[in-house]
């Protein structure tokens, strides 16, 4: 089968995974041998947690049992109970939380003090369980409600869970859609009758990629979006490339591309979300070239 295949030059690893791996790979190759922990999966992308297992980076779910080791945070953060636990246990950080990340919790830290003694709220847009958006969470000591989509919101309207009267100050996860939080806004500050401020937290790197995507997805006849299972951004990124191109397909490496997908002649365009490492949207493009 004659196929055109490009990479998306713009796919791949953002600044705050690629500096995360390399710290992790910095720290294994001057301590050969020696195994370092990563406090949840550095990334989510399975094909790339293989590879640096076996280096010796190995995931763990929380700090009991990691008393005197040395234990890597990735780049979605962590709440400050983690620091004073990790204090407590003796165990030595190599904290890889991403700088845009960092300056997104340090701003809920203000906001909530700001607005605490004036029965105000702190909303976040984010998926309700993602490591980074527990970390968020966790700058306002857990008073914080949490709405992934708009029908989150008008539930959480319903309930009488948001605030109406006092002021509310609302962020996004750094990795979401920039035209979801832009609607959850609008609707927030319809309904809310309160001053709400809006804060502008989506990477820019992350946001620019919406607008290059979907000029990507439009250009070729199919698509393969490459991205782990457990990816947030993979979910936001390849919905995206499937509105606007409906031969979009999934695959989490090589050995799901499925020949059924193409047609004779067809320009495929292979891209991925920011957890998805370069060597694997190649490994993907070879297995396409072969077919």
């Amino acid at each position: 089968m004659q196929l055109n295949v490009e990479i998306d030059a713009h796919s791949g690893f953002c600044g705050g995974v690629i500096r995360a791996i390399g710290q992790a790979e910095d720290y294994l190759d001057a301590h050969p041998g020696e195994e370092l922990c990563s406090l949840g999966a550095i990334v989510h992308n399975e094909a790339e947690l293989e590879r640096l297992s076996a280096k010796g980076l190995r995931s763990i779910a929380s700090l009991e049992g990691a008393a005197g080791k040395t234990v890597l945070i990735r780049a979605h953060g962590e709440p400050p109970r983690t620091y004073e636990q990790a204090r407590a246990l003796s165990v030595t950080l190599i904290d890889c939380t991403c700088p845009v990340v960092l300056k997104l919790q340090q701003r809920i830290r203000q906001a909530y003090d700001r607005i605490r003694e004036q029965r105000g709220q702190i909303i976040i847009f984010g998926k309700v369980g993602h490591a980074e958006v527990l970390g968020l969470v966790g700058q306002a000591g857990g008073d914080a409600l949490v709405v992934e989509n708009m029908a989150m919101l008008e539930d959480a309207f319903r309930r009488g869970a948001v605030c109406l009267d006092g002021p509310v100050e609302i962020f996004s996860q750094t990795t979401k859609s920039p035209s979801e939080y832009a609607a959850i806004c609008a609707d927030l500050s319809r309904r809310v009758g309160g001053p709400v401020t809006v804060h502008d937290t989506i990477c820019k790197q992350v946001s620019s990629r919406h607008a290059q995507l979907t000029a990507f997805a439009s250009a070729h006849d199919a698509v393969v979006f490459v991205s782990g299972k457990e990816s947030s951004n993979g979910k936001v990124l390849g919905d995206l490339c499937r509105r606007v191109n409906e031969r979009t397909f999934h695959a989490g490496g090589p050995e799901e591309v499925d020949p059924a997908w193409f047609r004779e002649g067809d320009r495929v365009g292979i891209c991925g979300a920011t957890s998805t490492p370069k060597w694997l949207l190649e490994a993907v493009a070879k297995k396409i070239l072969h077919l």
